[in-house]
């Protein structure tokens, strides 16, 4: 098979003969990786998976399954900080992980959303986050940052993130009270702007959904751009923006690679985006 394209600095690698994307300049700092649909957990129906699933994604970062961290997503903002958090319940409602912890990772899964990893190059801090709209519109990206500073003394100019595949404005059609949320999240009218427009992005590389081509714009619909939202939230959270990665590629346009929840509804497997910390000597 033919993988997409992705954006400079990412690349296709190959774990156990299973295709993953990394982001080079992430590299040296923490091995990380986001799966395809060729993935256990990204089968059709596979959802949240079992645990031979999420083993597999434990045995590609060379950790223990009961060091990987993360939560019981549920499209809010909260946080989980290390593998006691998981220890002492079964995985707590969180759509952020992080880990300070050697031989331990964070991990989320998406359909669509936005699978954040980020490591801190001095302190070898990792976060996972999964930011859908929801997500976005209670500030998942800024909230990540602001839990790494408080609970790990980060500082955003020392952070790399690498954002996963996701649904792009090419083809994520959203209605009016999408834009409302945002608005009454207190977003300013020039995000709104940016965010929400009145037509599909045309994106190299990534094409429009056919039934989304070819129907007629709606009234009080939009073409909602999430990787502009996580770039402006994680600049406006202090991370430069040259430091901020992003493959370019949207889950909904590649049937053959992405899982798609917009394309495919709820029989849509899942993709992980899964960091593992390794401290830095």
């Amino acid at each position: 098979m033919t993988w997409p394209t992705p954006a400079d600095p990412y690349e296709w690698q190959e774990i156990d003969g299973r295709p993953v994307l990394v982001c080079r300049p992430l590299r040296p700092f923490a091995r990380h990786l986001f799966t395809t649909s060729d993935w256990p957990l990204g089968a059709r129906h596979a959802q949240s998976g079992g645990a031979d699933a999420w083993q597999d994604v434990s045995h590609a970062l060379a950790i223990e399954p009961v060091r990987l961290v993360r939560g019981t997503q549920v499209h809010g903002h909260a946080a989980i900080v290390g593998t006691e958090s998981v220890r002492q319940q079964e995985r707590p409602q969180a759509d952020i992980a992080m880990v300070r912890e050697p031989h331990a990772a964070a991990a989320v899964q998406v359909a669509d959303c936005v699978a954040m990893l980020a490591v801190d190059r001095i302190t070898g801090a990792v976060v996972a986050a999964h930011a859908g709209w929801r997500g976005m519109a209670q500030r998942v990206p800024q909230v990540a940052i602001e839990t790494m500073r408080e609970k790990f003394g980060t500082r955003p100019v020392n952070l790399l993130v690498a954002l996963g595949p996701s649904i792009g404005s090419c083809c994520y059609e959203v209605g009016d009270d999408v834009r409302a949320e945002f608005e009454a999240a207190g977003f300013k009218p020039g995000q709104l702007r940016r965010w929400f427009k009145p037509e599909p992005d045309i994106r190299p590389g990534n094409p429009t959904l056919a039934r989304v081509a070819s129907q007629e714009r709606r009234p009080d619909h939009w073409f909602f751009d999430g990787w502009a939202a996580v770039l402006e939230q994680l600049v406006n959270a202090g991370v430069p923006a040259s430091q901020v990665f992003s493959p370019q590629l949207c889950t909904a346009s590649h049937a053959d690679c992405f899982c798609s929840y917009r394309r495919d509804g709820s029989p849509s497997g899942r993709l992980v985006g899964a960091i593992r910390c390794e401290l830095l000597p």
